[in-house]
């Protein structure tokens, strides 16, 4: 069996109805796993014809983090979890986050709700031995000028995977993480849209082009599987270099 076979395994991709995560729970579902979802929609059909959602052969819940007891309110009807990614995020931007009010929203999603997302699913990752893997940003380790929120909350994700990591990895329990340079998604139609943003950060990266989805699902893959065993408390940069000057 191969390493990267996810056969019987279950996996929750939290913001995988668009994006990153939507990548990522295609790849695990390509190699045999049981794949569950969310998005803030009612329902599935209602990403139909959106670009970067694809939602055949997922299982979808509507989930709405912005409030601090959805997960209370869900029915996930899970007996099972092996593999937790909490894939969601929040950006303002026009230097919106600046105003108390807004801070607190990203940070909220950013942040507050991939705690939450931890709290919630931890018993049933400690039963399966299981996984999880946070997706921050290489915005952690820069200064953001127009969004404090943002680059803070990242910041504090990428502490929060070290803190839960070594926390929890007596109950078997492996806590890693992903933070992806540009990629396409609805976060970052502000810079993928803008023909000169684009060109000038497409030059602050070595490998000259933005990452995909794709690109995110196999350290997402690596990090879930056998092959990273031994591998906890670590937030993977996958950048294309960008992050390196």
């Amino acid at each position: 069996m191969s390493d990267l076979d996810f056969t019987s395994r279950n996996v929750l991709v939290v913001g995988g109805s668009s994006g990153i995560g939507n990548g990522i729970a295609h790849a695990f579902a390509a190699r045999g796993a049981a794949v569950t979802v969310t998005g803030t929609r009612a329902r599935a059909s209602d990403y139909a014809n959106e670009e970067g959602s694809e939602l055949d052969g997922l299982r979808y819940v509507q989930l709405d983090l912005s409030s601090p007891t959805a997960l209370e309110e869900v029915p996930f009807d899970l007996e099972t979890l092996d593999i937790l990614i909490t894939s969601q995020g929040a950006v303002r931007y026009g230097r919106a986050e600046f105003e108390i009010d807004a801070f607190r929203s990203v940070v909220e999603i950013n942040l507050n709700s991939v705690m939450a997302c931890a709290s919630h699913f931890r018993p049933l990752l400690a039963t399966s031995g299981g996984s999880m893997i946070v997706i921050s940003s290489i915005s952690a380790f820069n200064a953001r000028r127009g969004n404090p929120a943002y680059a803070s909350s990242k910041a504090a994700a990428v502490a929060l995977v070290r803190t839960l990591g070594e926390a929890w990895a007596p109950e078997g329990i492996r806590v890693n993480g992903i933070a992806p340079g540009l990629v396409p998604s609805k976060l970052t139609t502000v810079t993928t849209e803008n023909e000169e943003r684009r060109r000038k950060v497409l030059k602050q990266i070595p490998l000259g082009r933005m990452g995909t989805p794709d690109e995110m699902a196999g350290a997402a893959l690596f990090l879930a599987s056998p092959l990273a065993s031994y591998v906890v408390g670590h937030t993977i940069v996958v950048d294309g270099g960008k992050s390196l000057s």
